[in-house]
């Protein structure tokens, strides 16, 4: 008899000592995510998100305008319930990255 293969978790976005932001804190990983994330996959870039000030063609500026050029293409591509949703993760998240 063959064995079953064993299903992959479902990433939940929501749990005590998650690695994902609650949509009313403005979803997105935590830190702690992203700790884990890069632990995990050896030689990542990835960053949280940039919510404080910047300066003008900082690093940290230029990442904050590609982000939020690449969620404004997620947020067309999503229903009109999503779109049209101001509590909806992909909007909450934009608004915590300070996207226009």
């Amino acid at each position: 008899m063959a064995q079953r293969k064993k299903a992959k978790a479902i990433r939940r976005t929501t749990s005590k000592g998650g690695n994902y932001r609650p949509t009313k804190k403005g979803a997105g990983m935590t830190k702690k995510g992203v700790r884990a994330y890069r632990k995990a996959n050896p030689g990542s870039k990835l960053k949280t998100a940039v919510t404080g000030k910047v300066k003008k063609g900082s690093k940290a500026a230029k990442r904050r305008k590609s982000y939020c050029a690449r969620s404004k293409g997620q947020l067309k591509r999503s229903s009109a319930k999503t779109r049209n949703n101001p509590n909806s993760r992909i909007r909450q998240a934009r608004r915590r990255w300070k996207c226009k």
